[in-house]
């Protein structure tokens, strides 16, 4: 869930920018007691006020966007949010971390991506704007900012392994856990940057499994010399940052493909768009084109089949296999028609 409130304590330097940027921008200004200024941000869609005491609040529903554009780059001169870690020496060491995007996503692959970093590519990742990708709202900057990232790192320096729906499905039929799936990912990208990084002594990534082994236990043999750290909110790192940014740049560039290759608009999500643009597709080329293009696990699946008089046993074997609670409530259903 994205924060709606901050607060920093501002220098003497600091203060009179942020009071010169209210002061001459579209604000709107409000009457707060004990506010040197205070203002309704409206294009924001937030509220700003320094206190006498340093202290600047911004809350709102767009206070987050606020921070990220107006208060990091113009006030404190630094990105922070999401970083209060980047400012110890163990977090700025060479690293590598790795992060995917696409696994809640009816439609395209799942992308999965290592980024390698140290003290100087950690500066220079901070200067570009690098930060987890779910902060950023509009796909395009996702876009450019991950071009950025590839140009800085250059070619040794990242990996992106992206399974494609036809070979998801297959893995997914064949594992039957996504966890799984997304442990054998980024296992394969840790192994795969090391090749480029042989030194790299230590890797990254969310705890998104149950067992904090189960990246470990997917790692072939060069992966297993490798510290491995799996931590919630892995993001605040700049390396996993970086990597989410990537995995997020190379979901959306396959979108695009698809768009490209179908003439159809592809969702992200599992929404009702998504379910209306899986049902045209079919009309167009059959329900065995799901295989090709969706994660055909997902309960969006039946609901889309459903809708069309249609079921699992129209498509392909590897698209009939269901997740182990799809399964579950499906067996219910049947019972309780007996």
């Amino acid at each position: 869930m994205q924060k709606t409130s901050f607060t920093y304590t501002l220098n003497k330097e600091q203060q009179e920018t942020l009071v010169n940027l209210l002061q001459s921008g579209n604000y709107r200004p409000c009457k707060v007691p004990y506010t040197i200024i205070a203002v309704d941000a409206v294009s924001w869609n937030c509220y700003v006020n320094l206190y006498i005491s340093g202290k600047v609040l911004i809350q709102g529903k767009g206070a987050q966007e606020f921070v990220l554009n107006i208060l990091e780059p113009m006030v404190l001169g630094a990105a922070m949010l999401g970083y209060e870690g980047i400012l110890n020496p163990e977090s700025v060491a060479p690293h590598m971390g790795t992060d995917e995007s696409g696994k809640g996503d009816f439609f395209g692959p799942m992308v999965i991506a290592a980024a390698y970093t140290n003290e100087e590519l950690s500066k220079q990742m901070m200067n570009i704007g690098v930060r987890d990708s779910m902060l950023i709202s509009n796909d395009s900057q996702a876009m450019k900012l991950g071009a950025e990232i590839r140009k800085l790192l250059g070619e040794n320096r990242y990996t992106i392994v992206r399974i494609g729906n036809p070979s998801y499905n297959k893995l997914y039929a064949k594992m039957r856990s996504v966890n799984r799936l997304l442990s054998w990912g980024h296992a394969r990208c840790i192994e795969n940057l090391l090749m480029t990084v042989p030194s790299c002594p230590r890797a990254i990534s969310d705890q998104f499994a149950h067992s904090k082994n189960a990246i470990a236990h997917a790692l072939m043999q060069k992966g297993k010399t490798i510290e491995l750290v799996q931590m919630h909110r892995a993001e605040s790192d700049i390396a996993v940052a970086a990597a989410s940014v990537l995995a997020r740049e190379g979901f959306l560039r396959s979108l695009q493909q698809m768009k490209q290759l179908y003439g159809l608009d592809f969702p992200k999500g599992a929404t009702d768009q998504t379910r209306a643009a899986a049902q045209a597709l079919i009309k167009r080329r059959g329900p065995h084109v799901l295989i090709d293009v969706a994660k055909c696990h997902f309960k969006t699946t039946d609901a889309i089949l459903s809708a069309m008089g249609l079921s699992r046993t129209d498509l392909p074997e590897d698209g009939q296999v269901m997740s182990q609670e799809n399964a579950a409530r499906y067996w219910k259903g049947k019972k309780e028609e007996e």
